[in-house]
C-alpha cells in the first residue's frame, strides 16, 4: 500500500506552528478552537510563544493578521506534517 502524502490546499485544514516574540496572554488561545499555546525562554532570556492550531488557509491568514494588528512580531510559521 502506498503512503499518501498530504498536500496543503486552500480549503483543507492543516496543522501549523506559529512562533511569535513575547509572552502572549493565554486568553488569545480562544481565538481558534483547539489552539494550544506554549511559552519558552530562548538562550538569551527572551520569551517565545508557540501557537499550534489546525485551520484552513483563510483562518491562518486571519490569525496572522490579528497578530500583526496587535503589533506582535512574527518569528516563523511552519506546516506540521
Amino acid at each position: 500500500m502506498k503512503n499518501r502524502q498530504f498536500v496543503p490546499n486552500l480549503q483543507q485544514p492543516a496543522t501549523y506552528e506559529i512562533k511569535v516574540a513575547g509572552h502572549l496572554d493565554p486568553g488569545l488561545a480562544d481565538w481558534v478552537a483547539g489552539m494550544t499555546m506554549t511559552v519558552n525562554n530562548s538562550a538569551d532570556g527572551l520569551s517565545i510563544t508557540t501557537l499550534t492550531c489546525t485551520v484552513d488557509q483563510a483562518a491562518l491568514i486571519g490569525l496572522l493578521r490579528r497578530l500583526y494588528g496587535l503589533g506582535i512580531p512574527l518569528i516563523s510559521v511552519n506546516f506540521v506534517v
